[in-house]
């Protein structure tokens, strides 16, 4: 598919950047970011202003458009994908690469002096704005606020923010009610001499609400606010999502002082509440500036609220959910890896079709709502793209000649899911060979390790790449995010990754992450492994300072291709650890295929299972 032509686009944004109408004295440069008013991952169709201007479809960038210039800043998991998909207006600014400057530090050097640089206010977190704002101010720049949204001035046929319906999520699948999740933020509020906490993330909202909607694509939330006061809250929602039962499970979960506005008074209720306050308003820094800004600067608290730390360490029925979802989840993708290896050297199966099946198995599974994301079902060359998903357009066969890697995941009630297996259907090469090895070694040298309690995720993140860098490879994306309980795929505050993760809490038994270490070549193919581990406690023979010590247990259960590893390159821990974990995959998967009939998968399973030995 060719890239979007941008060309006209950019002249009518570049004359906007000067139009009175819009902006109250000509802008030098016009920022773009990925986000939404709630700074989430994945958007609502309304909310892609970045995907419009740009043509790129990827999950992460920054736009800058000046004058005469105009700049995509992206990560590793998105330079082929963006190389691909950006007109020749656009020049690709690969984030992570020690040459490429800073979105900031590029503004400062190639603006004229007094530059004035705009950005609507509501798509930049509070912890982008700050800093950004002071290093425009040291070179004598000024970031400003265009609270009309140039990208949408344009976008004339945008589509509307949805309202889709909100549902309670019961207590079976919950396992603390509205009232105990806020009596413990209440408990951190009054340590932090706080007179109301406002949140702004749509995956806390729900979290903490025990609702659930479906507002965006596969992230089971809904458009709100939510400001906790000592004794009351309000939450702010779109009136058609205000029903009756919405109401009756608050009241029922949390008593009756609570209120609902609509969903765009929250600005207003700010306002009229900034002037009241004793102590401080506390908001996250991924909250937007445009909220954050209507708060003096001497009441404002922005740091990590309490809802994310107490959502990551899930209670013992989220434990228990995430684990059984996961069951639910192995048998699926068993039944799909076996459909497809017998299948596939007939023809007819393609990325798309592929992916529509895998939908079809996970839909069989109890308490199965819809894919967590948008699967990841990619042949040969497409494997490299490490964040591509298939369209009509660029839909290819799976064959027998190359590698698959499938990356995807199911929304359950009980449970979130997210799993990459990688398979070759015909004979791989032996440097796929080695490639896969290495990177399941890193794969089972995380999933093995010991570390303290509270340690930062960043430190774990060179186990996974280890046995890749013995022989000069690498992957440009982190190894591990945490993961929902029937939420976002991704969730903070910890993750495992080369880059510091600054509100990491630091890691600590019952939070659940991804362990996937992975290999890429452009245009030839992409490896990778990932399981969802939950971090439980370890008991080493020492233990340094009484500190108590961690480990993860695997509940990801779905075999590793035994064609593809060189078994001279395992150790025998190595390889005992493997046998073990298709051990359990038998044990586990087993009497679930039985149970449901799927015959020929729980055959495949058992030969893809049978253990390895040494020649």
């Amino acid at each position: 598919m060719p890239p979007k032509v941008t060309t006209n686009l950019l002249k009518q944004l570049r004359g906007l950047m000067q139009n009175p109408q819009y902006v109250s004295e000509t802008i030098n440069a016009y920022i773009v970011p990925s986000n939404d008013a709630h700074n989430s991952e994945y958007l609502a169709d309304c909310d892609m202003f970045r995907g419009f201007i740009t043509g790129f479809t990827g999950s992460a960038g920054t736009a800058i458009i000046t004058e005469k210039e105009a700049l995509l800043w992206t990560d590793g998991r998105y330079f082929l994908q963006a190389s691909q998909q950006l007109d020749s207006n656009w020049t690709l600014m690969k984030e992570g690469i020690p040459s490429t400057p800073t979105q900031g530090d590029w503004l400062c050097k190639n603006l004229p002096s007094g530059s004035r640089v705009g950005v609507d206010p509501n798509l930049y977190t509070h912890h982008i704005w700050m800093p950004l704002q002071s290093r425009l101010a040291q070179a004598g720049h000024k970031l400003v606020p265009v609270n009309k949204n140039l990208v949408e001035v344009l976008w004339t046929d945008r589509p509307a923010r949805p309202t889709n319906p909100v549902r309670p999520l019961g207590l079976e699948f919950a396992g603390k009610s509205v009232g105990d999740k806020l009596s413990k933020v209440r408990a951190d509020m009054e340590r932090e001499k706080v007179d109301f906490l406002v949140l702004t993330a749509l995956d806390e909202i729900a979290w903490l609400l025990n609702l659930r909607g479906s507002d965006i694509e596969y992230n089971p939330v809904f458009f709100s606010y939510v400001v906790v006061h000592k004794d009351k809250f309000t939450v702010f929602l779109d009136p058609k999502q205000t029903t009756d039962e919405v109401k009756q499970h608050l009241t029922k979960e949390a008593g009756n002082n609570y209120e609902i506005k609509p969903y765009t008074e929250i600005v207003n209720y700010l306002k009229q509440n900034c002037s009241k306050i004793d102590g401080f308003a506390w908001f996250s820094e991924d909250a937007s500036y445009a909220l954050t800004s209507l708060i003096p600067s001497k009441s404002l608290l922005t740091e990590v609220t309490p809802v994310p730390l107490m959502k990551a360490v899930k209670n013992p029925t989220e434990i228990k959910g995430m684990r059984n979802a996961h069951l639910k989840d192995g048998a699926a993708l068993c039944c799909y890896f076996s459909w497809l290896e017998k299948n596939v050297a007939n023809g007819g199966i393609t990325e798309v079709s592929g992916a529509k099946k895998l939908d079809e198995f996970r839909a069989l599974q109890a308490d199965f709502v819809g894919p967590s994301f948008a699967t990841i079902s990619s042949v040969g060359p497409h494997g490299a793209i490490i964040h591509y998903h298939p369209e009509p357009e660029t839909d290819v066969p799976i064959t027998t000649d190359t590698l698959y890697l499938c990356d995807s995941g199911g929304q359950y009630k009980d449970g979130t899911t997210d799993v990459t297996r990688t398979f070759h259907f015909g004979t791989p090469t032996e440097y796929e060979k080695e490639c896969f090895t290495r990177v399941l070694k890193g794969q089972i040298k995380l999933a093995t390790s010991i570390f303290p309690s509270k340690i930062k995720g960043n430190y774990l993140d060179s186990f996974a790449r280890e046995f890749l860098w013995e022989v000069g490879l690498d992957y440009a994306h982190g190894t591990g995010h945490g993961i929902g309980s029937y939420l976002n795929v991704h969730e903070g505050p910890m993750g495992i990754s080369w880059r510091l993760i600054a509100d990491d809490p630091g890691l600590e038994s019952g939070m659940f992450l991804s362990n996937e270490p992975g290999y890429y070549e452009d245009g030839k193919f992409g490896i990778r492994l990932e399981d969802i581990v939950q971090i439980v406690p370890a008991n080493p023979p020492h233990n340094f300072n009484d500190r108590g010590f961690l480990t993860f247990e695997t509940i990801t259960f779905c075999p590793k291709q035994t064609k593809l590893i060189l078994v001279d390159l395992l150790t025998d821990k190595e390889l005992a650890y493997l046998n073990a974990y298709h051990k359990q995959c038998r044990d586990l998967l087993g009497p679930i295929l039985e149970k449901q009939g799927q015959v020929e998968a729980k055959e495949w399973l058992w030969r893809e299972t049978e253990p390895l030995k040494r020649n």
